[in-house]
């Protein structure tokens, strides 16, 4: 190999990681960029929306994590191009750094189907600023319900409507539920926490698309378990100050969240090649972009298929198995091994929550559903988390909750609780 050879890695997602962590130690010079100077465990991000944890356990500084590594140098910085002819990419700034070999791992954003403008009203959730900001909001509803008399408010006040029913809408919409109807119940005195309405909206017809048929009734059988109103083959018209307008009616409510769908970076259009309807490159068997045999897109950036005809799914074990892949591709490269075989997914199985006490996991060759899964759910995110301290920790809170239903990250930061109801999530 070349020790002069240098492999830029936009993104320190779980795929850019693996993609650093199986390159560092060797005669190569990698430079990891990202925009956050943390790693995020984005499984994890709802819990810290709605308080079951603190963003510090499932966030790590991604110096930190990479330290360690003499040949990996990381810079927090925004890409805002690529110039793939000049092999530079273009930071914030005027500044550019220039590649050799170049992973693009972007990840995804929030994708409201041509209604940006319900981006402010209805947040989703892929940062931890997203997190605590509907933390806030939600936390936020109680405490100006609990000093409201009309009744009319009260009612849109304490209703939350999230939309979309895959994982993560399944997820927080049970959660909050928990929230409401156990942890609050007897922190006010002019309002019963317990009478909130969660309210979950699904365009399909049915929750959990990516799951058995089987396990998708069991969510939403569970979801009605913890008194969430699931709302199937209803999609959402308008999002306002108001609520949300389904099929015509309207829903008032001040807390909207949005869980319905995601788009991929403007990565593909940086280099202006073929893209999926969802922005993702469409790429090589290797994982490279067409015509660009130095430039590889993994995760949430990448369209890929299987075997089958299918897409790998979004979710962070796919990302690792293509960073790993990627990193392997390099090294065979600069080593004059050839080229290794296409990439293969192995699938790695799907798995939601439901509350604290039931869970669907479907690894395809065994499907589980109710506590047992719950408890294999756990196990997985534990194993999965980096560093002792942190498995520790998130252990035992989930414990405590689970034993106690008290969440002690109920904290609204001040200056998103007093944002107007219209406020930005963001």
């Amino acid at each position: 190999m070349e020790s002069t050879h240098h492999v830029v890695i936009v993104g320190a997602g779980f795929g850019g990681l693996e993609v650093a962590r199986h390159l560092a130690n060797t005669p190569l010079r990698v430079t990891v960029i990202d925009s956050r100077n943390h790693h995020l465990f984005q499984p994890l991000l709802y819990q810290a929306a709605t308080a079951l944890l603190a963003p510090s356990e499932i966030a790590w500084p991604i110096r930190s994590l990479l330290s360690r590594y003499g040949n990996v140098t990381t810079l927090l910085a925004s890409v805002v191009g690529i110039d793939s002819e000049k092999r530079a990419v273009l930071l914030d700034g005027g500044s550019t750094i220039a590649y050799d070999t170049l992973v693009l791992a972007t990840g995804a954003r929030h994708a409201y189907f041509g209604h940006d403008e319900w981006e402010p009203i209805a947040p989703g959730l892929k940062a931890i600023e997203d997190a605590t900001a509907i933390r806030s909001r939600v936390l936020d509803a109680f405490e100006r319900a609990e000093r409201t008399t009309a009744p009319d408010d009260h009612a849109r006040l304490l209703t939350f409507v999230v939309i979309g029913g895959g994982p993560t809408g399944v997820e927080l919409a049970g959660t909050i539920a928990e929230l409401a109807h156990e942890t609050l119940r007897n922190d006010f005195r002019n309002i019963d926490t317990r009478k909130a309405r969660v309210v979950l909206v699904e365009a399909g017809p049915r929750l959990l698309p990516g799951f058995r048929e089987g396990l998708s009734e069991y969510a939403l059988r569970a979801l009605t378990r913890l008194s969430v109103e699931v709302w199937l083959g209803h999609p959402v018209t308008e999002c306002s100050a108001d609520g949300v307008t389904i099929d015509g009616q309207q829903l008032p409510a001040m807390t909207i969240l949005w869980a319905a769908g995601v788009a991929a970076s403007p990565a593909a259009e940086w280099l202006h090649v073929p893209s999926d309807r969802a922005g993702r490159i469409i790429v090589e068997p290797d994982l490279s972009v067409s015509g660009h045999p130095e430039i590889f897109a993994i995760g949430d950036t990448a369209c890929v298929k299987m075997e089958d005809g299918g897409l790998v799914p979004g979710i962070a074990p796919a990302a690792k198995q293509e960073g790993r892949y990627v990193a392997d591709t390099i090294k065979a490269r600069l080593g004059g091994k050839g080229a290794l075989p296409p990439f293969r997914y192995k699938n790695a199985g799907s798995l939601a929550t439901i509350g604290k006490r039931a869970a669907v996991v479907d690894f395809g060759w065994i499907r589980l559903k109710g506590r047992l899964a719950w408890w294999l759910w756990g196990l997985a995110h534990i194993y999965f988390l980096i560093g002792l301290r942190h498995r520790l920790s998130v252990a035992l809170s989930w414990l405590w909750i689970y034993l106690t239903g008290q969440r002690s990250a109920r904290l609204i930061i001040q200056s998103e609780a007093r944002r107007p109801a219209t406020g930005s999530g963001r």
